[in-house]
């Protein structure tokens, strides 16, 4: 069965409904779902190396798998775009880390659910993260959230690059938003 962008997008949305914010839990038992063909399997790789090299911290690496004319949520930013918001989360997060939990991929869309982890270093100077950053004393405090990026590419490269994030958890962890109360919802 040959899978469309809109199959993709249903896959995504399973992601979503079956992922958790809660820092504390493990994503055990998740497997890859990679299509059956050469387009599917060889964008999953380059995904997954672009990962490798920005945690290793290497953002004029992990920037080169963008193509010049990447767009990032819709907006032309171009590979030097994708360079700044990599620098910039970088200088904010110097020990910043995916750990890939799932990764769809069909034809040329990639979609990664991962754990995001880093220590608050910096001044973020530009609006990453949803832009809450930007001018922030480092805390020095750590995070650890939920991140889902999807990956479109052509030829290899990456195009097209959206993210959702838990930036409210990753405040609150870095002491920046109050925490919020939990409920045991078994109660009544």
């Amino acid at each position: 069965m040959k899978h469309t962008r809109r199959g993709a997008i249903r896959l995504a949305g399973a992601l979503l409904l079956s992922s958790t914010t809660s820092p504390t839990v493990a994503f055990a038992g998740m497997h890859d779902q990679i299509e059956a063909n050469s387009t599917a399997r060889q964008n999953a790789e380059i995904a997954r190396r672009q990962i490798e090299v920005h945690n290793r911290g290497d953002v004029v690496g992990a920037s080169k798998f963008f193509a010049e004319n990447t767009k990032n949520h819709g907006v032309a930013v171009g590979r030097q775009g994708v360079l700044r918001v990599l620098t910039d989360i970088e200088s904010t997060f110097p020990d910043w880390y995916m750990e890939v939990q799932d990764l769809t991929a069909i034809g040329d869309d990639v979609i990664v659910r991962g754990t995001v982890s880093g220590t608050h270093k910096g001044t973020g100077k530009i609006p990453v993260n949803g832009g809450l950053l930007v001018g922030v004393a480092p805390t020095g405090k750590t995070f650890k959230v939920q991140h889902i990026h999807w990956f479109t590419f052509v030829d290899g490269l990456i195009v097209e690059h959206r993210a959702n994030r838990d930036d409210v958890g990753m405040m609150q962890q870095l002491g920046l938003l109050p925490p919020v109360k939990r409920y045991d919802l078994t109660q009544s």
